[in-house]
């Protein structure tokens, strides 16, 4: 029941919120976000790594067909479980300094989407998870149309189609699946696992899933939706889109692609991970030329989606165990840059690189928090981003070097240097942003620029603090899902080609 209560939870707060039609609803909100927090800090602590599914809650739903709503944490899991409980109080408190139109509903909806996020990440049946899937567009969709910037109705509707378009093909892959079982069906993850596809037929679903997968994460060349809805969007759903709903898709790669199609996601492990690093460099290159730091963190994100799917798709552990610890530090660092710019913003009414300036003489703690959190993204050793992005190296080049019968030498090289330039291309970006922002000279906008506020540094502070620890202490995260990943690479690479 314990895992049940992780969704009911922002679930039941979302529909108080609602209800609250003042300024209020925004502490509430926080003061639920909080308490969820607590609950899943307590399942922590109960939380054995070498244990498989627990807190399980399961209950019929359609038992006539099979279907069960059957939720639980296992160690792929519990590592988005514990990014999506650790970063809404915060993405809730960072918006505390504006003023939001209809506040009950704006705050309603960010826990609104809480609660399908966790059902995400912990949902062991087919439609559970659909459900789930689904109900976290809707929320984000409204944020971005109501309270979105310029152009908002033109780019959420392009964001609409993309993913209800994947998501349909999602559905259509799940439910064959679901037809595939035997008896009278089952919609249970692991009766998929069992299923034993033969070969085209692991294609078919692999197409489906995959393409579902690519535009939420999003991938080259599924992402032309993203750029405009993080820009466009107001803050916090920014910080939901980037900080957690794209890893959504790396989730469902790991949980639900590998382990049912593995054949075929083998047979096609060099065109993805090659598609992965265009990506990568892609979304690197248009970064260092954006004017608007907003942007420029959308292209940033585009661009460490890459490599985390590269990882993934070089089938050895180091790779996809990198990916689960680079999805964690992502996460906690894009949000610590997306408040940065939203600060910035709010002070002098501009994102522009060249209308900022000199702000470090008038806000030295912010400079410190931008810059340990800054560095974290760039992947500095000792801070989180280091870990991720070195695991997520290493797993690439052993594929490129064990594979040279599949993939010609110089493409194996090729992908293995431009897997490795995100580091160079991602400090270029970010330290050219932070140098533009920060040093030089005052501007118009920056003369009366103001350092952090106490509700600021609420949500920085920690953020910064949590940037050193996992780089100082990675293990303390590796150690809950390394022997999942490592039990379901094993399963995955014993299925191929049986």
């Amino acid at each position: 029941m314990m895992t049940l209560w992780l969704v009911l939870i922002p679930l039941i707060a979302s529909l108080i919120v609602f209800f609250i039609r003042n300024e209020q609803a925004k502490r509430i909100a926080l003061l639920f976000s909080c308490l969820e927090l607590v609950f899943g800090i307590y399942l922590l602590t109960k939380f054995d790594p070498l244990g498989k599914l627990q807190f399980e809650s399961n209950f019929a739903w359609i038992p006539s067909a099979g279907i069960n709503f059957h939720l639980g944490i296992d160690g792929i899991g519990i590592l988005p479980v514990i990014l999506t409980v650790l970063l809404v109080p915060f993405i809730i408190l960072s918006a505390f300094e504006t003023k939001y139109e209809k506040p009950h509903v704006f705050y309603g909806l960010i826990l609104l989407m809480q609660a399908s996020l966790v059902g995400v990440f912990t949902a062991q049946g087919a439609f559970a998870y659909y459900l789930f899937w689904e109900g976290a567009l809707i929320p984000v969709y409204f944020l971005a149309a109501v309270w979105g910037g310029e152009n908002r109705i033109r780019v959420t509707f392009k964001f609409f189609i993309y993913t209800v378009f994947g998501s349909l093909l999602m559905l259509i892959a799940l439910v064959y699946m679901y037809m595939q079982t035997p008896g009278s069906h089952s919609d249970e993850i692991q009766a998929f696992y069992a299923l034993g596809l033969s070969k085209d037929t692991q294609y078919i679903v692999f197409i489906g899933l995959f393409i579902a997968f690519a535009i939420k994460m999003p991938i080259f060349p599924f992402h032309t939706w993203q750029p405009d809805t993080y820009t466009i969007s107001p803050t916090p759903a920014t910080m939901l889109l980037s900080g957690i709903m794209l890893k959504m898709g790396i989730y469902s790669v790991i949980r639900w692609l590998l382990p049912t199609t593995p054949t075929a996601v083998w047979d096609n492990s060099t065109l993805v991970m090659t598609l992965s690093i265009i990506g990568l460099v892609y979304g690197a290159i248009i970064a260092i030329q954006q004017k608007d730091i907003k942007r420029l963190l959308a292209y940033s994100s585009f661009s460490h989606v890459g490599l985390m799917v590269a990882g993934i798709f070089a089938f050895n552990h180091v790779g996809l165990q990198g990916a689960m610890i680079q999805m964690l530090a992502h996460g906690i660092n894009v949000v610590g840059l997306f408040f940065v710019v939203d600060i910035i913003q709010r002070r002098t009414g501009t994102r522009n690189l060249a209308d900022l300036g000199g702000i470090t003489q008038s806000a030295p703690v912010l400079t410190v928090l931008f810059a340990i959190i800054m560095l974290g993204s760039v992947g500095l050793p000792l801070t989180n981003g280091f870990v991720g992005e070195f695991m997520l190296l290493i797993g690439i080049f052993k594929f490129t070097y064990l594979n040279f019968a599949i993939m010609p030498l110089a493409i194996a090289i090729t992908v293995g240097i431009l897997a490795g330039s995100t580091l160079i291309f991602g400090a270029v970006y970010m330290l050219r942003m932070f140098q533009g922002v920060m040093f030089g000279e005052k501007t118009l906008q920056t003369a009366e620029f103001k350092d952090v506020t106490f509700t600021e540094a609420l949500v920085l502070v920690p953020i910064a603090l949590l940037v050193m620890v996992m780089g100082i202490a990675p293990n303390i995260f590796i150690r809950l899902s390394e022997p999942a990943t490592k039990e379901l690479l094993d399963f995955v690479i014993s299925k191929i080609n049986k």
